[in-house]
């Protein structure tokens, strides 16, 4: 593990240069360039409150609020968009960068922590404007608003790991990738993401709580509906989850990298 971290200090400009490159080239031939980064998000959240908020006036259960349901639809879909952005692109960064692996010698490592950084970029821009409006609508959490950090760097571990491994086998069994995409779509309605956890029977809260992502969820949606402090010990045990993929992630790779290149 200390090899891979001075490995990505060593290849900092690199990582930051495609970082960079990759931002200014998702919208280098559009008019209004990065305004997307703002324009989309914003329409996003805009579109929640309005609809939820105002015309279908939805409320959730125990809170007062007139913008609960969306504060509560908001904090798990931003995030759950995270969360699908760094598994869907680690289950491609190898293929995707074929040629990159084949003509340039850099630690192989690099990768996935270009994922994680380009996500990271796009869901502080939507996540800042988001904190924008729960400040101005007087929904703000207070200071229960920073424990979201490290339940965001939890997530990003578990996500890391996860994508690790399925972008590794994604080299050898191609129809990993496509099943992984039918499963996200499960994997959205399996979590207490559109509906509260409390809503449905019993037997049925028993099942969902056994979905690795539903107490980061619960976490964010505590915190931003309630201000409540998160149940740290399902969070550590997400935590030891992720950081188990990651370490399972890194020995695939290293021992199928030289295969992985010829099957490229």
């Amino acid at each position: 593990m200390p090899s891979y971290f001075s490995d990505i200090y060593r290849f900092r400009g690199f990582i930051l240069g495609s970082v960079k490159r990759e931002f200014a080239s998702r919208y280098r031939n559009s008019m209004l360039g990065a305004t997307w980064l703002v324009l989309q998000p914003l329409a996003q959240i805009l579109v929640y409150t309005l609809i939820f908020a105002n015309v279908m006036r939805t409320r959730l259960p125990g809170v007062d609020s007139t913008f609960g349901y969306s504060i509560f639809l908001c904090a798990g879909v931003l995030t759950w968009g995270v969360f699908t952005e760094i598994v869907g692109r680690c289950q491609n960064m190898f293929i995707d960068n074929a040629n990159l692996l084949k003509k340039l010698s850099f630690p192989r490592i690099a990768l996935p922590v270009i994922v994680v950084l380009n996500a990271c970029v796009g869901f502080a821009i939507i996540f800042g404007l988001f904190s924008g409006f729960l400040i101005l609508s007087g929904n703000f959490p207070g200071p229960a608003y920073l424990v979201l950090f490290p339940v965001l760097l939890v997530q990003i571990i578990f996500a890391l790991g996860l994508g690790m491994v399925i972008g590794v086998l994604n080299v050898f069994f191609r129809d990993v990738g496509q099943l992984f995409g039918i499963v996200l779509q499960f994997w959205f309605w399996l979590t207490p993401i559109i509906y509260p956890l409390s809503s449905l029977p019993g037997w049925a809260q028993k099942l969902i709580a056994l979905n690795p992502m539903t107490p980061i969820m619960l976490a964010y949606q505590g915190i931003l509906v309630r201000g409540a402090m998160p149940q740290w010990q399902p969070i550590a045990v997400v935590l030891a989850l992720g950081l188990l993929l990651c370490f399972l992630g890194l020995q695939l790779f290293r021992k199928h990298a030289g295969e992985m290149v010829d099957e490229l």
